[in-house]
């Protein structure tokens, strides 16, 4: 018996030792991807004058102002957005049992994109001058979440996720086309800054929407985290889910509304970033060579932070000064990751 339960925990050391390299290792690279994201640009800073203005120093130079008001919101945001983004690919996959799910099948990128259209192809904001400099943000926050609370309604009465599915994807296809017909009135200045916010960026941060994004991201990862074992619980079935004392009604409801949450707030400020949500989570399942929820939401935290990091240094200094689009970037990373699950089918939830 003493033998039996020495090689049992022999085995939970050796199924734990993998993952903390790897956690290891990962927060080592996105500790020095954000290094590396704060350093270069079109005026390089040294490690040297990151410290002394880290530290206070140099109030009044130029450093200071590109380090606080620039790079440094930069890069935690992007760190932010990619966390959030691949913890929310994860929960959908979780949801639909299908690894070819990102956090905007359900239209949540559609949704904002199409309240975002009205505030820039249209004169919404004319009499709003008190919350104009805001209007765009907090129109991408209401359409992303005015479309989360129709799939949520729809979820309430829906047990089937092949039917939520789609109806997620026609609401997209739905937006789109309301979107469509704006572009095509609108005047050409302004479809200009509508499309360079289609693209998706992480510049122009502010330290208030930095602080919004750790308070409610936090907690919403710390929930999640929390609710690992019921995920792997749903994971093998909704009826053994339930035999195991989950609530299957509020539980599937609870998934969506933090998945959406998650990539409705990084929509609202960066605009759509694509792919992250998608090949992430299969990248933190290879690595980590389990589907233990517990180990894969801090996993695809890190692995989210590092690409994105990674996509983003590659958006500002592939052609600098010319800045590509991020979503370009994050595309031309995730789709070789999905093209490749689609020929392989090996990858399993």
């Amino acid at each position: 018996m003493t033998a039996a339960r020495q090689v049992m925990q022999g085995r939970s050391h050796l199924a734990w030792q993998r993952p903390a390299v790897v956690f290891f290792i990962l927060a080592a690279l996105v500790l020095a991807m954000m290094v590396l994201n704060v350093a270069i640009g079109s005026v390089f800073i040294g490690p040297a004058e990151i410290l002394r203005t880290l530290a206070g120093g140099g109030l009044d130079s130029t450093a200071w102002f590109i380090l606080w008001k620039i790079r440094i919101p930069r890069a935690i945001a992007a760190v932010l957005g990619g966390a959030f983004l691949a913890v929310s690919g994860l929960l959908l996959q979780v949801y639909f049992r299908n690894p070819i799910v990102g956090p905007f099948i359900l239209g949540i990128s559609s949704g904002a994109t199409l309240m975002v259209s009205f505030v820039m192809l249209t004169t919404l904001t004319v009499g709003l001058t008190v919350i104009s400099p805001f209007m765009t943000t907090l129109a991408a926050f209401a359409g992303a979440y005015g479309v989360m609370l129709i799939v949520l309604a729809v979820a309430a009465r829906v047990r089937s996720g092949v039917t939520l599915l789609i109806v997620g994807l026609m609401m997209g296809y739905l937006c789109h086309a309301v979107t469509s017909i704006l572009t095509a009135l609108a005047e050409k200045e302004k479809i200009k800054g509508f499309v360079l916010w289609q693209l998706g960026s992480f510049s122009g941060f502010k330290w208030s929407e930095i602080y919004v994004l750790l308070a409610c991201g936090g907690l919403i990862l710390v929930l999640i985290y929390m609710l690992g074992k019921p995920l792997n619980a749903f994971l093998l079935g909704e009826q053994y889910a339930a035999s195991m004392g989950v609530n299957i009604r509020r539980f599937r409801l609870l998934i969506l509304l933090c998945a959406c949450a998650l990539a409705g707030m990084i929509t609202s400020v960066a605009g759509p970033v694509a792919f992250v949500g998608l090949a992430v989570p299969h990248m933190a399942r290879l690595l980590m060579g389990t589907s233990d929820n517990r180990i894969l939401v801090p996993a695809a935290c890190l692995t989210g932070a590092l690409v994105t990091s990674l996509c983003d240094l590659a958006a500002r200094m592939l052609l600098a000064p010319v800045e590509l689009p991020l979503s370009a970037i994050t595309a031309f990373f995730g789709a070789p990751v999905v093209i490749g699950l689609l020929i392989r089918r090996r990858v399993k939830l």
